[in-house]
């Protein structure tokens, strides 16, 4: 039999504590792409699209993919943007109600609109509006997604990554995409439940590279063996968010044919989430200061590959703004020379570079414009422009293999040895080419800051001779106490850390 089946992508991590809002431009930057352009882009590299391609195809379905949407985590999604996205998914579940048999989704789970708290568990009340409450639907989302009730309340499956650094994408949808074949030939009939702690999130936000985190992961697979048993997910959450319902679940997919399976699958939910909370202070990484951090660049032997500094709290991938200057302060003032910095988001200074010439020697403000109170303000600094180019770049690692983006118009300046990528639209290191595709090669580095929490491990750790990690005070730093969260129900880990040390 042949299922006809609705997908979409609608992807974005919301910063609530970050100014302005997340447009329908930022989107077009990043991927807005409508049917058929949207499944020749990624229809065969590591996205869940190509998950749910996957399984489509070999089970015959009729697929009809409405739009891929993603933008740069940062500030709450506009109203525009929000409505024009999900009224393309919701407009193709209307036109095709009446030979639809399922809706299966990539969202991430962490999206703030900045009309409500919640953007997935809305986009699917829209689409429950319209499908009615019977039909299935089944969601992919980030491991750092924020699960709320509404969201498990509306989507029979869910189904999270299991790998950060992300490289699973395509994995997890091909979970989600058998899971909902399995139900469409009513061999299963799914639900989901959810278990939250109340905590800002998991430890190591998700590390998939630390041993007590790992094993969540480890633990939740092998659960997925167990009969009625479909998919156990275990979310990390997003710090940076300050809504009612923030913090880390466990979600479990279970199946109601087989009668054990609800109970088993509260048991397994309520023991990861126990698991996580009481580890809720066993924090792995070593944050170093700006000063601690260009000390040891300085001073690096590169011989066995350069220096990784992790600009852990200007990652752009949490919605920072990509142009604190704390760091680079701090490595400047050092003295450390040979390095690389990338990359630093400043459109304006972007624009007065690309005015000149290569070769040109250029003094200008960089950095800094956006929140000087969060990891710096704007640095007058004097270079040689080395390098001018149009942004793009196609990934070849783990993460971004074979996908084109764009930092848009792109310098590097050379400031007192260090390599300076100065970029137009936002994102954060996640492959060797977003700094080879500009003429910065990490191998010929004493050092190189990446901002970035733990994506730039996956590409850039294995050419690495060491990695540090770096808190700059900027927009994502660990210290949680520094964002003025109001939202968020309390008490809460680690904001009431002592009220709830012994609990």
């Amino acid at each position: 039999m042949s299922f006809h089946i609705l997908t979409g992508t609608f992807v974005h991590e919301s910063n609530t504590f970050k100014k302005g809002e997340t447009s329908l431009q930022d989107f077009r930057n990043e991927v807005l792409d409508l049917g058929q352009v949207a499944v020749d882009r990624f229809g065969d590299v590591n996205e869940e699209l190509a998950g749910f391609l996957d399984v489509g195809r070999a089970a015959g379905w009729r697929m009809t993919h409405s739009i891929s949407a993603h933008a740069t985590p940062g500030a709450r999604v506009s109203r525009e943007a929000f409505d024009y996205i999900s009224g393309q998914i919701c407009d193709a579940a209307r036109a095709h109600l009446g030979s639809l048999d399922a809706i299966l989704l990539s969202l991430h789970g962490s999206m703030v609109p900045v009309f409500c708290e919640d953007g997935e568990g809305e986009l699917l009340a829209r689409l429950r509006a319209i499908v009615g409450p019977d039909m299935l639907i089944a969601v992919t989302l980030d491991l750092h997604a924020m699960v709320t009730p509404a969201m498990v309340a509306q989507a029979q499956i869910l189904v999270s990554y299991k790998t950060y650094p992300h490289v699973d994408m395509r994995e997890t949808g091909r979970h989600a995409a058998l899971l909902l074949d399995a139900a469409l030939r009513e061999q299963t009939r799914p639900v989901t439940l959810r278990a939250h702690r109340p905590m800002l999130d998991e430890a190591n936000a998700g590390r998939g590279d630390v041993p007590e985190t790992a094993a969540l992961y480890t633990r939740a697979k092998a659960h997925e063996s167990e009969p009625g048993i479909l998919a156990v997910s275990v979310n990390a959450a997003f710090a940076e968010a300050d809504i009612l319902e923030a913090g880390p679940t466990v979600l479990v997919s279970y199946d109601q044919k087989i009668a054990s399976a609800a109970a088993r699958a509260r048991e397994i939910a309520e023991a990861l989430a126990d698991t996580i909370w009481q580890q809720r202070a066993s924090v792995s990484n070593s944050f170093l200061t700006p000063a601690a951090a260009a000390q040891e660049a300085r001073d690096f032997d590169a011989s066995h590959g350069p220096l990784v500094i992790a600009d852990y709290a200007d990652n752009p991938g949490a919605g920072a703004y990509g142009d604190a200057t704390a760091l680079l302060q701090a490595l400047i003032e050092a003295g450390a020379e040979g390095g690389g910095f990338a990359p630093m988001i400043d459109p304006e200074a972007a624009a007065i570079l690309h005015r000149h010439s290569l070769g040109d020697q250029v003094t200008l403000a960089i950095g800094g414009k956006q929140d000087p109170s969060f990891g710096g303000g704007p640095l007058q600094l004097s270079g040689e422009i080395i390098h001018l180019s149009d942004g793009l770049y196609t990934g070849n690692g783990p993460i971004l293999g074979g996908i084109t983006h764009s930092f848009g118009p792109t310098a590097v300046l050379r400031v007192r040895g260090i390599d300076i990528l100065v970029v137009t639209l936002p994102g954060q290191m996640l492959d060797l080419m977003q700094v080879r595709s500009f003429g910065i090669e990490p191998s010929a580095l004493r050092f190189l800051v990446v901002k970035s929490m733990q994506h730039f491990r996956a590409a850039f750790e294995p050419v690495a001779g060491r990695v540090i990690v770096c808190d700059s005070g900027a927009l994502a730093t660990p210290q949680a106490e520094l964002r003025p969260y109001t939202r968020v129900r309390r008490p809460v880990w680690p904001l009431d850390r002592a009220e709830l040390a012994e609990v």
